[in-house]
Formats: C-alpha cells, sequence, structure tokens
C-alpha cells in the first residue's frame, strides 16, 4: 500500500499550518491584509485609469525594465558556470555592494523624487513626507507579512514560513531569493509610473547592475547546495522572473490616481529597505567579513549615486 500522502492531504495540511501561523501572528497577519488591501485599491484605480487613458508607453518601459532585471540576473548566474570556487569573502563584498547599490537607490531615485511629486501636490513639505513615509509602512508591511506567511529559508534561522518542513531546502532558498527580487521589480514598475526617465532610467540601471553580482551570488550558494553547475544557473536565474512581475505590479500600483505615485515610490523604497535590512546585509556579515562587506556596500552607494547624477 503506498504511504505516500496525497496532494489534497498536503494542501489540506498546509491551509491548517497557515491558519495556525495566523493565529499566532495576529498583528502581522492584520499589517499584511491592510497593505495587501491597499495594493488592489491602488491596483484598481489604475486599471481605470489606464483605460481612460487608452494606455501609454509608461507599460512598455516597465517591461522592458522587466526584462532587464530577469536578463542581469541570468547573466550574472551564467558567469557561475564559468567560475569555479569563488571565496565566501569575495561573494559578502559583491552581496554587499549590491546592498549600497539599493540603499542608494531607495533614497535618490524613489524617496526623493516621491517627495517631489507629493509637494506638487499638497503644497505642504510635512504632509508631502508624511504622504511618502505612509508609502514607506506599507512597503514594510507588506515584505514582513510576506516573509512571515510564504515558506522560504534564512541561512541563519533555517526554514521559515507556514509549511516549510513539507519543501525542500532548495526550494525553500528559492523562495527567499524571490521575495528578495520581488521589491526590486516593484520599484523598476514605480519609477516608470509617472513617464519621468530621470527617474526611471537611473533606478532601472542601478538594479540591473546590482543583480550581476546578486545572480552570481545566488547560483553559486545553490551549487553548494548540491546542485548541479547548470541547475544552480537555471534556478538562479528564474528568480529574476520575479522583477517582471513586480514591474506590472508596480507600474499597477502608481499609474493611476496622482497621489498613487507619491505612495508607490515610498512602498517600492520600503520594501527594498526591508530587504537589505533583513536579508542582504546579515547575510554579508555572517562569515566575519564586515568590513569588506562595508567597504563593498559604500562602494556601491557611491557607485549608484554618480550613476544617478549622470543619469539623471
Amino acid at each position: 500500500m503506498n504511504s505516500t500522502p496525497s496532494s489534497q492531504t498536503l494542501n489540506n495540511s498546509f491551509r491548517q499550518a497557515l491558519w495556525q501561523e495566523l493565529q499566532r501572528r495576529r498583528l502581522t497577519a492584520i499589517g499584511l491584509a491592510l497593505a495587501l488591501v491597499a495594493v488592489l485599491a491602488l491596483l484598481l484605480q489604475s486599471s481605470i485609469a489606464e483605460i481612460g487613458n487608452g494606455g501609454g508607453t509608461r507599460f512598455q518601459h516597465a517591461l522592458l525594465g522587466g526584462l532587464g532585471g530577469f536578463a542581469s540576473t541570468a547573466v550574472g548566474a551564467m558567469l557561475a558556470l564559468l567560475l569555479g570556487e569563488v571565496r565566501a569573502r569575495t561573494q559578502d563584498i559583491m552581496l554587499g555592494l549590491a546592498a549600497g547599490m539599493m540603499l542608494a537607490a531607495s533614497a535618490f531615485s524613489l524617496l526623493l523624487p516621491g517627495i517631489e511629486a507629493a509637494q506638487a501636490l499638497v503644497h505642504f513639505d510635512v504632509v508631502a513626507v508624511f504622504v511618502v513615509i505612509t508609502g514607506m509602512g506599507l512597503g514594510v508591511l507588506l515584505m514582513l507579512g510576506l516573509d512571515r506567511f510564504i515558506p522560504h529559508e534564512h541561512e541563519n534561522e533555517g526554514p521559515c514560513g507556514p509549511g516549510c518542513e513539507r519543501i525542500g531546502r532548495v526550494w525553500l532558498f528559492f523562495l527567499a531569493i524571490a521575495l528578495h527580487n520581488l521589491p526590486e521589480g516593484v520599484a523598476i514598475g514605480v519609477s516608470f509610473a509617472d513617464n519621468d526617465l530621470q527617474v526611471g532610467i537611473p533606478l532601472t540601471a542601478a538594479i540591473l547592475f546590482q543583480n550581476i553580482p546578486e545572480g552570481l551570488a545566488v547560483a553559486l550558494a545553490l551549487r553548494a547546495a548540491m546542485l548541479s553547475p547548470v541547475m544552480a544557473a537555471v534556478m538562479a536565474s528564474g528568480t529574476g522572473l520575479m522583477e517582471l512581475l513586480g514591474a506590472f505590479l508596480g507600474i499597477g500600483i502608481a499609474g493611476g490616481l496622482p497621489l498613487a505615485y507619491p505612495v508607490g515610490l515610498g512602498l517600492a523604497a520600503g520594501a527594498m529597505l526591508f530587504v537589505v535590512s533583513h536579508e542582504v546585509i546579515p547575510e554579508t556579515h555572517r562569515n566575519g567579513h564586515q568590513t569588506p562587506a562595508t567597504l563593498g556596500l559604500m562602494t556601491g552607494f557611491a557607485a549608484m549615486l554618480l550613476l544617478d547624477t549622470l543619469l539623471g
């Protein structure tokens, strides 16, 4: 008699585990629900506005940006096929470089343009900042909720989320990286929502550049998890598809009502800052390479500042 549990049994077990997790973490669940409601409302009003406008080039920009995010991740992942062993110190420096670029992009290409856009609408500096901070809060709540309720794995904490014990370690790691890439895609989409290429191009370029070392580091980590080099590169490339999905989500969130644009910029910034603080920086410090990783972060921050000045 076959003792393997049926898919229906596994689905029921997962739903039960998710419900128990929701009960244990009610405040986080409420925060995630509020964030999801806000995101759905922004998407709905954006769709109505887009139907009224008859479409535009911003969706084309979001598509190109999302495809670029996927392609740059794949380029980094495929580089792993050409390299042998890469020292942990080098990987931490590369991730530090990516973290620095994400931090700078959040500040210079999301938060500051968001405040400027809000000031043009409300004419009060404090209110404009509050609008962007509200978006930041929604982004943090969204990522915090996804982090709590989507099965994935942290290197230092082990498997997380409901039903994680039923999913293989490699797939848990894949889901963790996919969650990591989602806010980057959202940021790309949001940056083109106002058809302002001076916001969209520098931010997208920064994300594309930092995706290369990220994709390489992810492929190397998957290879260390006993996957073949080719399979590790394919799976690492696959995480970049979340950037394409995120780009359409971002353009949908911020492409409707005028006030949705600064809120969307704040949301993308909050989500990216959460990922940098919660995922990337702890990973770069895990192996005792804090100083090289911090120097990499500073280099990435400076590179993004230069890139934003040249392209903006």
